[in-house]
């Protein structure tokens, strides 16, 4: 097993020395297996996350491959001929012997029972570690990534649409696990399960009890641009027979170590697909999208001059509202029309609480400008890898979605959670005819999934 050097002048605990040794135990040939791993389980369940964060950067530092273990070989390679045939064997020996070391004991890991989910447990706490702390562990999240991308593809996913005659446990997993609109009740639930309302979950073979990610769909006549209109029980059996547009509404994943492995896109193509072929009225596809960070990271920080990251400036936001609109403000923030300088402290105390709502004419006087603040969010702020600013912007779009200022609406989720987030305001996303015939050619997976639904006939 190649080990280098710990070189860094971080004190190791030892718990953390000893995972590492059973880690490097788990890459030898005659290591009985079991016992090994399940110290590592039980140990590694005791550690703290400071002493997560020191283990993996042993292992992302200590266990590779090492440079004198290759040069011999690469020597041979210049020296050889590529005509002839032992260049083709260099080059095997070379692929073997460049395999990380790390990607093979967690290949052994997944093989064994218990192991996939030790491994998404793992990177989970991976990724935590990465958010809060300072090392570069990238080589072990990559060697991850690498063999989740490998696990969780088309012959060991399926779909399975969730219904009111689904297994309790599974209904209550989704009700547990819907973060983008949380339920109290298994009530609330079963209004989200219908002929119109439908919920698709992604599955594992190996993990058939847990959906991996899942997805809430309303079935609709037109685009539907309020929260409230899927998740509050109405009678409007009438609208049903001139469904034409599905609404995907909320999206989970609910295994953070597969963050990142584009297993929404997955799910979305083949309900789309589903629908589809079920209902070929069914013939516009968007979503309705939360917004989150809009207000407590990006609009707040900017108004309290916190703008060094952000392509929009604090001196930029006055020009977004009218003369009168402005006047306005500072009245209901408490402050005097005549002063204009302390305009972003107005709309600081206005928009972080929820009176505002409750006042029709100063909710006018913020529609237009919140709309025009926000669609300049998910356009045009980037973060550091050049992708959309905003979570959701950068899903969507990154699929393939379209927006436009037009699919920006105001004050669609007036829960405390959505005026805390983003100011009420949610996202059309849209999903053209064009992007699933794309979808369709480039990913040949889509025919090999299985689905159940207790509608289809």
């Amino acid at each position: 097993m190649a080990e280098t050097k710990n070189t860094g002048t971080v004190k190791i605990p030892k718990a953390v020395k000893r995972l590492f040794e059973y880690f490097k135990k788990l890459g030898e040939e005659d290591t009985p297996f079991d016992p090994v791993f399940q110290r590592i389980q039980q140990e590694y369940s005791d550690l703290g996350p400071k002493e997560k964060e020191i283990l993996f950067t042993e292992l992302n530092n200590r266990l590779e491959i090492q440079k004198e273990d290759l040069i011999p070989l690469l020597k041979e390679m210049v020296e050889t001929d590529e005509e002839g045939a032992p260049w083709a064997l260099h080059l095997q020996r070379l692929r073997k012997r460049v395999q990380s070391p790390r990607l093979a004991i967690f290949q052994k890991v997944a093989r064994n029972p218990g192991g996939i989910r030790f491994l998404l447990d793992f990177r989970e706490d991976l990724m935590n570690s990465r958010r809060s702390g300072e090392a570069d562990v990238t080589a072990l999240d990559t060697d991850l990534a690498i063999l989740l991308e490998m696990l969780f593809q088309e012959g060991f996913l399926y779909l399975e649409e969730i219904t009111l005659d689904s297994p309790y446990r599974q209904i209550e997993i989704i009700k547990d696990r819907d973060m983008v609109h949380p339920m109290t009740s298994l009530e609330e639930m079963g209004q989200r399960l219908g002929r119109d309302r439908r919920c698709f979950a992604l599955y594992h073979r190996l993990l058939p009890l847990e959906p991996i990610v899942f997805i809430e769909v309303a079935l609709a006549q037109g685009l539907v641009r309020r929260i409230s209109d899927i998740v509050e029980p109405k009678d409007d059996a009438g609208k049903r027979k001139n469904v034409d547009t599905a609404i995907f509404y909320s999206i989970n994943n609910t295994q953070n170590g597969l963050a990142g492995l584009g297993l929404g896109k997955m799910l979305i193509v083949r309900v789309v697909d589903f629908l589809h072929g079920e209902n070929e009225r069914i013939k516009n596809f968007a979503t309705l999208s939360p917004l989150p960070g809009f207000w407590d990271r990006y609009l707040r920080p900017i108004l309290q001059g916190d703008d060094e990251s952000f392509f929009l400036k604090q001196k930029d936001i006055p020009s977004y509202f009218s003369k009168k609109s402005r006047a306005k403000i500072l009245e209901a923030g408490g402050f005097s029309k005549e002063d204009t300088e302390r305009f972003c402290e107005a709309l600081i105390k206005v928009l972080s609480g929820d009176q505002w709502t409750k006042d029709e004419k100063l909710v006018k006087h913020l529609q237009s400008p919140l709309i025009k603040i926000a669609y300049h969010y998910i356009t045009q702020e980037k973060n550091l890898k050049g992708k959309p600013l905003n979570p959701v912007a950068g899903f969507h779009l990154g699929n393939g979605a379209t927006v436009s200022e037009k699919y920006i609406n105001f004050l669609a989720n007036t829960s405390p959670k959505g005026l805390r987030e983003s100011c009420g305001i949610m996202v059309n996303y849209i999903y053209t005819s064009n992007w699933l015939t794309q979808i369709r050619r480039s990913l040949r997976w889509v025919e090999r999934f299985e689905i159940k639904s207790l509608f289809s006939r």
